[in-house]
């Protein structure tokens, strides 16, 4: 009797009384979504900012065939990243940041399966995949920088930098570099730390400690960059 009457009496605790996982994340996992939430208004701003200089520049009015650059009009993507290595003179319009977008998402999917090993304890599947994300980390920079270097170099009219453009409008280039530039910066970033992880993971030091969790949680950094390379594909190179 005693005992119900003590346990009646006891006050409910609450969500707020402390000591409690919010939605069951730990605290690394809740301050790379805070991390994450303020990268995503960063890229946001910089989309938003693109859309309205591009806005107050005129747009080709003319067919697809009859486009030729010029400073009075704002390029066609698709006329200005047509190259591809190892093609040259060939007309293969955004073929190659094609590919660059469908490696960055493969490599999304085996930081997937890292994280899914990493929940097994596996550790020879969780250094497998981190190595094939690093890889497609590099590869995709790699191919960035190829990018980056024909824009610059051009097609004979001068190419292009953060003060002038042979394709059209300056602002176009110094977006071009600002944008990418800063989402290859994401992924450099992520490439070191997907690095860290590994080398971590092969001496063994998530065994130790009885879980995988930060094979998680720069996984989530990794999903993010790979989601905004989707919004900068689309607002760059589509629309």
């Amino acid at each position: 009797m005693s005992s119900t009457a003590h346990t009646i009496d006891q006050p409910k605790r609450s969500i707020w009384d402390g000591g409690q996982a919010p939605l069951k994340a730990s605290y690394g996992k809740l301050m790379m979504w805070f991390f994450l939430l303020s990268d995503a208004f960063t890229f946001s701003a910089l989309l938003i900012t693109y859309g309205l200089i591009r806005s107050a520049h005129p747009a080709f009015e003319g067919a697809v065939g009859d486009f030729t650059f010029s400073q009075d009009y704002w390029p066609i993507p698709e006329m200005v990243f047509e190259a591809v290595p190892f093609l040259h003179g060939v007309h293969l319009p955004l073929v190659f940041v094609g590919i660059m977008t469908f490696i960055l998402i493969m490599s999304s999917v085996t930081m997937v399966l890292a994280v899914e090993a990493g929940h097994r304890m596996d550790r020879k599947a969780v250094e497998k995949w981190m190595l094939w994300t690093i890889i497609g980390g590099l590869v995709f920079l790699g191919c960035q920088a190829w990018e980056w270097s024909h824009f610059i170099v051009g097609t004979g009219g001068g190419g292009a930098g953060l003060s002038w453009n042979e394709y059209g409008p300056p602002d176009f280039a110094a977006l071009f570099f600002f944008i990418t530039g800063f989402h290859g910066t994401h992924v450099f970033s992520g490439v070191v730390l997907n690095f860290i992880v590994y080398y971590n993971t092969i001496t063994g030091v998530y065994d130790k400690r009885g879980h995988y969790e930060m094979v998680e949680k720069v996984g989530l950094y990794w999903h993010f960059v790979d989601l905004v390379w989707v919004f900068v594909f689309t607002f760059f190179y589509l629309v």
